[in-house]
């Protein structure tokens, strides 16, 4: 029995900065998980997910990431990736100082 296809998003690193990266449905790369793109189907996913490794100019480490929707947008549905969202957590700085 096949398990049911949960909804994702692709995420990445930016190959300069670091930062998390998210794939949004213009090609775009951000660093918002509520601007990214939800796929929702296994198929699709997984070619979007074959165009975001072919970028290599631009990220590293291209995966794909279960979310769930929110009236704000996708959420994380796993502490890793609330985690990466936040950025590092052995100083205060960045991402952490903005929330």
């Amino acid at each position: 029995m096949s398990r049911i296809f949960t909804p994702k998003v692709i995420t990445a690193n930016a190959l300069i900065e670091g930062d998390v990266i998210y794939l949004a449905a213009d090609d775009s790369w951000t660093r918002e998980l509520t601007e990214a793109e939800v796929l929702t189907d296994e198929a699709h996913a997984q070619l979007r997910l074959l165009e975001a490794e072919s970028r290599q100019a631009e990220v590293v480490g291209a995966y794909l990431a279960d979310v769930k929707p929110s009236v704000t947008g996708p959420e994380p549905t796993h502490f890793r990736e609330e985690f990466r969202r936040t950025g590092p957590s052995n100083y205060f700085h960045g991402k952490q100082a903005q929330r």
